[in-house]
């Protein structure tokens, strides 16, 4: 598999790389967070735009990138703003969530922004071209709260998203059981062992799904998600709890 470096960080290789995301609503309140998450030193801060009380303001998002980057010059951020069908907080027209994520790639600010693989396809290419042309990468993504597919499923999702032009393919599922997280480890290992040419990232969530948070690299993810000052996702736990257990695996 191919390794993706991103400034000094280099995904795919070694420990699994920490990303923290910022779920804060209000300006005042995010760079709080910011300066909180710094401290812990993770490997990637999200910013989870769909959070924002000021996202429909292409502007004040313009400027709030901004202020994230002065805060983090160094460490990779992360531009997301999660669909409310894949579970974010706010409910956009696609159109809009386009000329967000256009936005945000076309300030030059942000290292790595999240594209979700179920628009439309034409749009997803577009955002993907834009995106290489300013120098930003693509973390593709998608979410399923309610379930978890079937092995060949959630494979063919990630090899999609490689085909789209990806750089780090991602998938996240709900287990209702302990065999749909053997599910999700099984495709993990699968994609690893036999389709991907670049890293990609898996999880299984809720506490059903912590053991793929803590050792998915193990099976060939690359990446995990840990808490900051509050979690984004079901099953995240802390950041410092997250390290110290990824340094015994890995």
């Amino acid at each position: 598999m191919n390794t993706v470096t991103i400034k000094n960080t280099i995904i795919g290789e070694g420990t699994p790389k920490i990303i923290v995301p910022l779920v804060a609503t209000k300006e005042e309140q995010i760079l709080q967070e910011v300066e909180a998450v710094k401290l812990s030193k993770p490997d990637i801060v999200e910013w989870r735009v769909d959070c924002y009380e000021h996202v429909e303001s292409l502007e004040a998002v313009s400027d709030m990138i901004t202020k994230l980057r002065k805060v983090l010059p160094d460490t990779l951020l992360l531009f997301t703003f999660r669909s409310f069908k894949e579970g974010g907080n706010k409910e956009i027209s696609d159109r809009y969530y386009f000329e967000l994520l256009h936005t945000a790639i076309q300030t030059k600010q942000i290292d790595l922004v999240d594209v979700e693989l179920f628009f439309e396809e034409s749009e997803v290419k577009a955002t993907v071209k834009l995106a290489k042309e300013n120098g930003v990468y693509v973390i593709m993504c998608n979410h399923d709260f309610h379930k978890t597919p079937p092995k060949e499923e959630i494979i063919y999702r990630l090899r999609k998203m490689q085909e789209f032009g990806a750089d780090i393919p991602k998938i996240a599922v709900m287990p209702q059981s302990a065999e749909d997280v053997l599910i999700l480890l099984e495709a993990t290992n699968a994609m690893n062992t036999m389709y991907a040419d670049r890293p990609f990232i898996t999880m299984s969530m809720s506490g059903t799904g912590l053991v793929s948070r803590l050792a998915g690299s193990v099976f060939g993810s690359a990446c995990t998600f840990g808490a900051g000052i509050e979690a984004s996702a079901p099953g995240q736990i802390p950041v410092d709890q997250l390290r110290n257990v990824l340094e015994v695996i890995s």
